[in-house]
């Protein structure tokens, strides 16, 4: 007969391998999860947008903004222009502002309708450089992304262009 120190062992030994085992099942399923094909698409689908953002941002900043800074009647980049509503505590009337970071500093109400512009024009910037990315991806590959699309005559519903019938109507 077993003495209590070999059965408490035994029963040590038999919960640390359950341990093991449940601890590696975990391991493994999330590994399985972790590296599944739409899994590991996805990540690197975010990390080339990442990419993708910050070099369309660049080139809205560094190439587009400053020649529309000039055909504009501004003298500061269009990011930079803003509009004081309430002064701040050392507000001096012959200088004033000269950036909108010397305003925030000073406490001032400012409105920085140039840092929105230049996001509508980032996102817009965005938004063609996807669209020319998704056109040649369309015209290389046999799955298009753009799907384009006409109106029924009947329901008047947008329904995809090369569809020849929709519903019970032929079209």
């Amino acid at each position: 007969m077993p003495s209590d120190v070999e059965h408490g062992s035994t029963e040590t030994s038999s919960l640390l391998e359950r341990g093991r085992h449940s601890m590696k099942r975990f391991f493994d399923g999330f590994v399985d999860f972790a590296f599944q094909g739409n899994i590991l698409q996805i990540a690197f689908g975010l990390i080339i947008a990442n990419i993708f953002t910050d070099l369309i941002k660049t080139f809205v900043s560094a190439i587009l903004m400053p020649p529309l800074s000039v055909l504009f009647p501004v003298n500061k980049n269009i990011e930079e222009k803003f509009a004081v509503l309430r002064y701040g505590a050392n507000y001096n009337a012959t200088t004033g502002y000269n950036t909108l970071h010397q305003a925030l500093d000073d406490g001032a109400v400012v409105m920085a309708y140039g840092s929105f512009v230049y996001q509508v024009i980032s996102f817009i910037m965005v938004g063609f450089a996807l669209y020319g990315l998704a056109h040649v991806y369309t015209l290389v590959s046999h799955d298009p992304i753009i799907k384009y699309t006409k109106k029924c005559r009947y329901c008047r519903k947008r329904i995809n262009e090369k569809v020849s019938w929709h519903g019970n109507w032929v079209v």
